[in-house]
């Protein structure tokens, strides 16, 4: 990660990393900038009120750099290639206090004062986590207001923190996806050591944080990588979002090590815990190691030695983001897993377009889904007419994030409507008790832990043209669904740019209080999870599951069998079981199921619950969830008047 050079007066400098503007212990900066066919370079900087240039000079391997012995936390600087007159911002700066298209700032690293010496960082199993959208997640959108709710995540029973992107981007407001200045914290949301602070106070109260990066392209606007080298984007490769990244062709190496290096930036400098990759399968790279399974082992072998949480995000449910390097794959510690998303999305509202299509959200899907991770491992997939996905035989439970909401599934829904909105409550508690409680590691997106009020749309600030550009974009990508093509919905859809669009999305936390019972709910759940063996273990075939009705499953989680829970899901009408041929529900030796949980509780809303197993057999409550626990069988005294 470091690098010691000699500048041309003489001056060892000794680096961080190989790019971008550093400080030099004595004293002074050093400035080193890639930028391949090009003659001349010069650094434009502002000190004390004043102007002045200074000449790079050109080393070998295609690289600029200057030691300017009065450079300093603060100054303003910008590169000037081969006598343009575009002044350009850093490639690898570290600060735009006027956003993408402004100059760079020179920042200090060292000058916050860490007290997580002590933090070990992530294991797999036992986690539960948060993603998290720092500029709407308060009504300040700033660091310093999110740190002030870590605690009360912390009491929730929260483990991760995973931070939307925040590599800076143009405008007031937007969801970081089309960031343009990778190792720029956003100015939108404070300062780089109030992101340190957010990250430290995190680590003392037991929290862990990831940072969703995106590697798979740049946003439109604000990108000037081009400027430097035409080599950073492939000419043949092509992404959703425009050209791929050149991963593996000519000078590629230098591109690699740009984004190897960013991902070890946010965590030496800013003690993140690992990373969320944004859409691997938009990773081109035909070359060998692959850029994710080199990524991820620069990572692990980390310079604070911390254990890392590493997710992908892959659409096309590939496992070899899972297998280890030994087996040629690229050793993430967890993928997002859609098909959990999609079946209960069905099953809550009855709606299976676009790509629900392939879903019905039926009981079969639920306890494959506990048994295998996803669903599809290679069967033929309708909506995209080809097959999707691979086997997940022997792969952690723990491995797969389960959720039913992220950022992108709410704003999909057409007017950024939570989930809650869209079924019935019995529905809802009883598929975030299947969440909370199964094996697979479970993920709320802020906000649902108290049914949040508030939407989340799709918003981005651009310039008028862009902002036309990306608001028709987004009602054709909506077109997808029947509902959402129709004319009688378009005028509902948010305009991307408005800034009621991005202010509406803000969390109001008064919503705790008015939803007290939905947050107690999740909270219970959570709490039952980590103080329950048969629901902690997280191990392969430690659970198991059987259809009962058209609408009614069973899932049994193993521990020793005195110690085995039932979880009983019904999100149909009340169902008569009667006879009960199911092995699963067979209570131990000498005992029957009495019940530890209940989503129709009244302290959640709910009108109360009868016993299930009973002497006219199971009595299972419709549009709701129980878990049993083994209770010895209660003896019946007669008595003789």
């Amino acid at each position: 990660m470091s690098k010691e050079e000699s500048d041309i007066s003489g001056v060892e400098i000794q680096r961080r990393f190989p790019v971008g503007a550093e400080l030099v212990k004595g004293g002074g900066a050093h400035f080193r900038v890639w930028a391949p066919d090009h003659k001349k370079m010069e650094l434009i900087y502002n000190c004390d009120g004043e102007e002045h240039s200074i000449e790079l000079r050109k080393e070998t391997l295609d690289y600029f750099s200057v030691f300017l012995p009065e450079g300093r936390a603060g100054i303003l600087y910008r590169f000037k290639i081969d006598d343009n007159d575009l002044l350009l911002p850093d490639p690898a700066s570290r600060f735009q206090p006027e956003g993408p298209h402004g100059p760079s700032e020179l920042v200090d690293p060292d000058k916050f004062l860490w007290t997580d010496n002590n933090w070990k960082g992530i294991e797999l199993k036992g986690q539960i986590i948060y993603e998290i959208h720092v500029g709407t997640f308060t009504k300040e959108g700033t660091w310093k207001s999110a740190e002030l709710e870590l605690q009360e995540l912390a009491d929730l029973g929260i483990t991760i923190l995973e931070i939307m992107p925040v590599a800076d981007f143009p405008g007031r407001f937007g969801w970081g996806y089309d960031g343009v200045n990778l190792y720029a914290p956003t100015r939108l949301y404070g300062s780089t050591d109030d992101f340190r602070s957010f990250v430290n106070k995190a680590h003392e109260i037991g929290l862990g944080v990831i940072l969703d990066v995106v590697y798979n392209h740049l946003g439109p606007d604000g990108n000037y990588l081009s400027f430097f080298s035409e080599y950073y984007f492939s000419k043949e490769k092509h992404t959703d979002w425009g050209a791929a990244i050149n991963y593996d062709g000519e000078k590629s190496q230098h591109v690699r090590e740009y984004f190897m290096l960013n991902a070890l930036y946010w965590l030496d400098e800013f003690h993140v815990d690992g990373l969320r990759v944004d859409a691997t399968q938009d990773i081109h790279d035909k070359s060998s190691p692959h850029i994710l399974s080199d990524l991820i082992g620069r990572v692990l072998d980390n310079k604070r030695k911390i254990k890392v949480f590493n997710v992908g995000e892959n659409e096309p449910q590939n496992t070899i983001l899972l297998k280890s390097f030994e087996e040629g794959g690229y050793n993430f510690s967890a993928v997002w897993n859609d098909d959990f998303h999609h079946s209960a999305m069905v099953a809550m509202t009855g709606r299976n377009e676009a790509y629900y299509t392939d879903y019905l959200g039926k009981p079969q899907e639920f306890v494959s889904l506990i048994k295998h991770g996803y669903l599809y491992q290679g069967q033929w997939y309708k909506w995209q007419k080809k097959r999707r996905g691979t086997s997940t035989r022997n792969i952690n439970p723990a491995r797969f994030i389960n959720y039913i909401q992220n950022h992108d599934q709410i704003a999909n829904s057409g007017r950024g409507f939570r989930v809650h909105m869209l079924t019935s409550w019995g529905r809802y508690k009883a598929i975030t008790a299947l969440l909370l409680l199964a094996p697979g590691t479970p993920m709320l997106f802020q906000g649902q832990e108290f049914a949040a009020s508030s939407p989340f749309y799709y918003f981005a600030d651009h310039n008028a043209e862009l902002a036309d550009l990306v608001h028709r974009g987004r009602i054709r990508f909506l077109s997808q669904f029947r509902s959402l093509a129709s004319p009688e919905i378009r005028p509902w859809f948010p305009v991307p740019s408005d800034d009621e669009t991005f202010l509406k999305s803000k969390l109001n936390f008064e919503d705790r209080k008015n939803n007290e019972w939905v947050y107690q709910m999740h909270k219970d759940l959570i709490k039952i999870r980590k103080g329950t063996n048969a629901f902690r273990r997280q191990r392969n075939h430690d659970a198991d599951g059987a259809v009962l009705s058209d609408e009614a499953f069973v899932i049994r989680f193993f521990d020793d069998e005195e110690e085995d829970k039932l979880l009983i899901v019904n999100l149909g009408v009340d169902l008569h079981y009667n006879p009960a041929p199911e092995p699963l529900l067979a209570p131990p030796v000498g005992k029957t199921w009495g019940i530890l949980w209940s989503s129709e509780s009244p302290e959640y809303g709910g009108l109360g619950t009868a016993p299930l197993d009973t002497e006219e057999n199971w009595r299972i409550p419709g549009h709701a969830a129980v878990v049993l626990t083994p209770e010895k069988v209660k003896e019946i005294t007669s008595w003789i008047i």
